[in-house]
């Protein structure tokens, strides 16, 4: 059984900085990447920035240079340092892993967190 459990969300000022936290657990036979998504209110949900096993990230161009993804030594443990936050930064973010949980034979799978809100506002 795969468990993400995320930390950090919260509400914080315009310019504030927050840091999310997703730790996986459970049956795990290999994590390919992992990484955060955002929905806002009325919004599609999107990629924010991801992190692959080999240490590639990707950052959507609306967060470049003000958000860092890492993961922690165990690999199974994913982070994202936000600073510099707008109000348009609001939104439930997601973390995903893709990878093989619970037997090394099958394909790997994408795997959802249930979600932390963060709230940019005065």
């Amino acid at each position: 059984q795969v468990q993400l459990v995320e930390s950090g969300g919260g509400l914080v000022q315009p310019g504030g900085s927050l840091r999310l936290s997703c730790a996986a657990s459970g049956s795990i036979f290999g994590i390919n990447a992992m990484g955060w998504y955002r929905q806002a209110p009325g919004k599609e949900r999107e990629l924010v920035a991801s992190i692959t096993d080999g240490g590639i990230t990707y950052y959507s161009d609306s967060v470049k240079g003000r958000f860092t993804i890492s993961r922690d030594n165990s690999e199974t443990t994913v982070h994202l340092r936000m600073i510099s936050l707008k109000p348009e930064d609001t939104a439930v973010y997601y973390c995903n892993v893709n990878g093989r949980f619970g037997s090394k034979w099958i394909s790997p799978q994408d795997y959802w967190g249930k979600g932390t809100l963060v709230t940019v506002s005065l």
